[in-house]
């Protein structure tokens, strides 16, 4: 008696569980589509990140890239000044943090700036179709030092050095002055102890600071409530009286956003078919394990780009195919796993012993597979360029993903199913069993 009520407990928590789990499936896939907002100003909100062919909520969540989106992007080679002795890429970043911040000023701020090969540099700018806008990313910029009526007293190309350093007051910019600007500087802050002194880039103020005491040797340092990031970023500008790198224009290139528009709606169209597609071949073949494999693929596709949001990864159509093959990899662990389930049903075991066993014989196969691809994604990520990277991003968060799916949730399913009571092997395959009775493992 006492057993019997543990297994009629036992089918009713499994019960309990699976509707659960579908309710929050079924959730997150409708938050997913169309996002949450308490009325009336949006207090709490949760943007929708799940594409589909309408277009117009989840791409604030999931950032196009140019070739699903449209824009312009063009590719730089550099080179360090004649006479330089910094390190190449420590210029190549100080080029890029320029450039970023000159098209963040100017409003593009959803422009990504990326290393291009060993010498380059990438600039996509979204939404834009104008030439004019390279004249900005490419044009020499103007430093200029002035004292606090004003006056211009010295310009950016008598910087010799600033970096970012940290001291007794945090975070701050140490610079080396020339012979030239040392001796200017040292004038002009002997006069103007206790007043503040201006440093302009481009016309915009870039520090405002009081000059504590003369500084007659050219060396200074620059603090306030920076971060660290903010002070490296002012460094970087300070040094640049110009650009660190001379930039050679090597592509221009345009996307309309006509054709980035159909080629969203295309790749979500197929995608959608083919996941409907494998859920449907899944279910023929597999039966119940099939409907188990399809809730697990619904749940994976969730998480998957809920995960890519949330890492603000920007989609292309190679992240689409990182998508894709992620996708195929989630199926491949599920078929793994049920033709070994298979495998032991017809050896004449339980579907619960069947479960076990199969898990277990399958678990190599799926670890050799997904962990191999792992190592790829990752070579791929750190030696890849543009839109390789991005590939490799999707592929690596797909794979994690899969397999958490196929170990957690694949085997959760199965065996609240089985508890529930779904013990007949024709639920869950066509095979001829020698002996349905149960075999332990």
């Amino acid at each position: 008696m006492k057993s019997g009520n543990k297994r009629v407990g036992g089918k009713t928590g499994a019960i309990i569980a699976l509707c659960v789990l579908l309710v929050v499936t079924i959730a997150l896939g409708v938050i997913g589509v169309t996002g949450v907002s308490l009325p009336p100003r949006g207090l709490y909100k949760v943007l929708s990140w799940l594409p589909t062919t309408n277009s117009e909520n989840w791409p604030e969540s999931l950032p196009l890239g140019l070739d699903l989106r449209g824009g312009m992007y063009v590719e730089y080679s550099g080179k360090a000044p004649e006479g330089s002795t910094a390190d190449f890429d420590s210029l190549r970043e100080g080029t890029m943090s320029i450039i970023r911040s000159r098209l963040s000023d100017k409003g593009y701020n959803e422009a990504n700036v990326q290393q291009l090969g060993a010498d380059g540099i990438r600039v996509e700018i979204p939404d834009v179709q104008d030439d004019t806008v390279l004249d900005l990313i490419g044009a020499a910029a103007k430093m200029e030092f002035k004292t606090p009526d004003g006056e211009v007293f010295m310009t950016g190309d008598m910087v010799k050095k600033a970096v970012y350093s940290y001291g007794e007051k945090g975070h701050e910019i140490a610079f080396e002055l020339n012979e030239e600007g040392a001796k200017i500087f040292g004038e002009v802050t002997a006069a103007n102890v206790g007043k503040n002194l201006i440093i302009e880039l481009d016309g915009e103020q870039l520090v405002n600071a009081t000059v504590q005491t003369a500084i007659l040797d050219g060396h200074g340092v620059i603090s306030g409530n920076y971060t660290q990031e903010q002070a490296t970023s002012v460094a970087a500008k300070i040094q640049s009286g110009a650009l660190p790198l001379e930039l050679t224009q090597q592509k221009v290139d345009k996307v309309s956003a006509t054709l980035g528009q159909d080629a969203v709606s295309s790749s979500v169209r197929a995608a959608l078919i083919g996941i409907l597609l494998i859920m449907l071949l899944m279910i023929l073949r597999y039966r119940l394990n099939g409907l188990i494999a399809s809730w697990a693929l619904t749940i994976y596709t969730i998480l998957l780009f809920l995960l890519i949001a949330l890492f603000h990864i920007q989609l292309t159509l190679p992240g689409l195919a990182g998508v894709v093959l992620g996708i195929g990899m989630a199926v491949d662990a599920n078929v793994i796993i049920f033709e070994r389930f298979n495998e032991e049903v017809r050896k004449g075991r339980s579907v619960k012993a069947a479960v076990r066993a199969g898990f277990k014989n399958a678990m190599s196969a799926i670890l050799d597979a997904n962990v191999t691809t792992l190592i790829a994604a990752i070579v791929l990520l750190f030696y890849g360029t543009g839109s390789i990277q991005g590939f490799a991003k999707t592929l690596l968060l797909g794979v994690v993903v899969s397999m958490f799916t196929a170990i957690i949730v694949t085997r959760f399913l199965m065996n609240r199913f089985v508890n529930a009571g779904a013990t007949n092997t024709s639920l869950y395959t066509k095979v001829n069993v020698v002996d349905e009775k149960e075999v332990e493992a």
